[in-house]
């Protein structure tokens, strides 16, 4: 059985540390757990300031995912070939939904089937390093499209009532999330010049912690 913790981050507890809390105890984490350090003051933050580590606390490290190629109508190593036509039917973006959000949201999805090979969830991710590159004809990384992709599938519960906060789809009216989930975890994005495969804007890379388990 999984130990309903509140340092576990699968037990969807998610801590905003002040800095008495080395006093406290919270810091080292017990063996097996993690403490996550959310900013002060905000309701949703997106990221967390940190994550600590306990000993002995087992880890799952994922390779860098970029989009599967699922919009065969599309040329192939062009970004439209990594639309989810799942997603977005006919691989045709709502208003205000750039292909750098498509990318992400495909990307994303990829991820969680990856975790869930590995026996884990979104929840369980504790850290997480973005990979941008410019979209085609644009100077600079789409960083906003990529925040509403994450959004998506992390960082959307309210810390005060653990209910979801509605996320915006591109230009349209925030809805409810794909995925909630109120883990944060630690993130860095940075812009690329090149990805690995022609056509990407988006790869992702997560760290992930196996909750500990009871006896």
């Amino acid at each position: 059985m999984r130990r309903s913790a509140i340092l576990v981050p699968a037990a969807a507890v998610l801590l905003a540390v002040p800095t008495g809390a080395v006093a406290g105890g919270l810091f080292p984490p017990r063996p097996g757990t993690t403490v996550t350090v959310l900013p002060a003051g905000q309701d949703n933050p997106s990221i967390a300031d940190g994550v600590a580590i306990g000993k002995g606390t087992a880890l799952y490290k994922s390779s860098g995912l970029g989009p599967a190629a699922l919009n065969p109508a599309a040329p192939a190593g062009s970004e439209a070939r990594y639309i989810d036509t799942d997603v977005f039917p006919g691989g045709v973006l709502p208003p205000g939904v750039t292909v750098t959000e498509a990318q992400g949201i495909n990307v994303l999805r990829r991820i969680g089937e990856n975790l869930a090979r590995a026996g884990l969830t979104y929840q369980d991710v504790i850290s997480m390093r973005v990979f941008l590159q410019n979209p085609d004809g644009q100077e600079r990384m789409d960083f906003n499209g990529w925040n509403r992709a994450y959004r998506q599938f992390f960082a959307n519960t309210s810390l005060s009532t653990g209910k979801p906060v509605p996320v915006p789809l591109g230009s349209a009216a925030p809805a409810p999330p794909m995925v909630v989930n109120p883990a944060r975890p630690s993130r860095f994005a940075l812009e690329i010049e090149n990805l690995p495969v022609a056509g990407w804007l988006v790869e992702v890379e997560v760290d992930a912690a196996y909750p500990a388990k009871g006896k």
